[in-house]
């Protein structure tokens, strides 16, 4: 039985609950992102979590920032400082990474002083905000227990190839809980790699060989080390972005499985479109939708069961912009 079949819940996803337009921010307002509220939530169940009002924060309140190292800021309030909630923000952000062990991934608004990823001001005795910036204080305590889970910020998701990236990892973890929850061999996890093949070979090819040659070893490992280690560097190797030189090199791959079904025509026109592609004319869709659609016509077991055909639900149309 196909395990979609057997567990037909959507992927949670963990989300900064001013995205989905509560209206928790300092002022009593909301960041709603239509991306998400609109066209994420058709494939994903959310779990919405505000950490400023769950540490006892009022809405609307006194806003916070951060202050002083960037490398360990501390997070008051803008007009009072005595107000500090660095450590129940932290201790929040510990104890979500604990009892969320569920999520598939967790989408967090961008520049705030508790969910901020990156590029956040610490503020300096001066007034003025330093170089480097923060991290917000829950997301560096949420990310650093839960290190391989995918993370974004919401406005770097408005870019297509960071968007199709994330979703991508997503869909990867989900389907990792999957296997864990169904039992884990080791020739149930060598199927999991074998599939992931072309996905990680488009990412990074030389990890894709690297986790082989780890998985080459599997007799001498105990699984239950190996795994949690094998699926790290994958969600590592999966992190970096694909150029259009290497899903090229992926499409040639895959075509190559078709060399002895196709006329020399259909065969020009395959390469034709990847070469269109490489060159930015087409997007990815386009070769790839052909070469669908020649597997079609001439199905092959392998190619069949690889990710990096269908990462994620054709109806994101996350392809069309790359």
């Amino acid at each position: 039985m196909n395990p979609s079949q057997t567990a037909p819940s959507k992927p949670k996803l963990a989300i900064s609950a001013c995205l989905l337009g509560a209206e928790v921010r300092y002022n009593g307002g909301h960041k709603e992102s239509r991306l998400c509220s609109r066209t994420l939530s058709d494939y994903f169940e959310f779990v919405p979590l505000c950490p400023e009002v769950a540490i006892g924060l009022g809405i609307p309140r006194q806003p916070i920032r951060l202050v002083g190292d960037p490398s360990a800021p501390r997070a008051v309030g803008t007009v009072h400082s005595e107000l500090d909630v660095t450590e129940p923000l932290a201790r929040y952000g510990e104890r979500m990474a604990g009892e969320l062990d569920d999520i598939c991934g967790y989408i967090f608004m961008q520049q705030s002083p508790s969910c901020g990823l990156e590029r956040v001001k610490v503020y300096q005795d001066n007034g003025r905000p330093s170089e480097p910036k923060g991290r917000g204080i829950f997301a560096e305590a949420f990310c650093a227990r839960r290190p391989d889970l995918p993370v974004e910020e919401d406005g770097r998701l408005n870019d297509p190839i960071l968007r199709e990236n994330f979703l991508t990892r997503v869909f990867a973890y989900a389907e990792w809980q999957r296997l864990l929850r169904e039992g884990l061999t080791r020739k149930a996890l060598i199927d999991f790699h074998s599939r992931y093949k072309y996905l990680l070979m488009a990412t990074h090819p030389l990890q894709y060989k690297a986790l082989g040659r780890l998985l080459g070893n599997l007799g001498q490992y105990d699984l239950q080390e190996l795994a949690p280690r094998y699926f790290s560097e994958l969600m590592a190797a999966l992190k970096k972005c694909a150029t259009r030189r290497t899903h090229s090199n992926v499409l040639l791959h895959l075509s190559g499985y078709l060399k002895q079904a196709l006329s020399s025509d259909e065969k020009q026109e395959m390469q034709q479109l990847i070469g269109q592609y490489r060159h930015g004319i087409v997007p990815l869709v386009v070769p790839l939708t052909l070469l669908k659609h020649h597997f079609r016509q001439h199905p092959d077991r392998y190619v069949a069961q690889q990710v990096y055909l269908q990462p994620h639900p054709e109806n994101l149309s996350l392809r069309n912009a790359l």
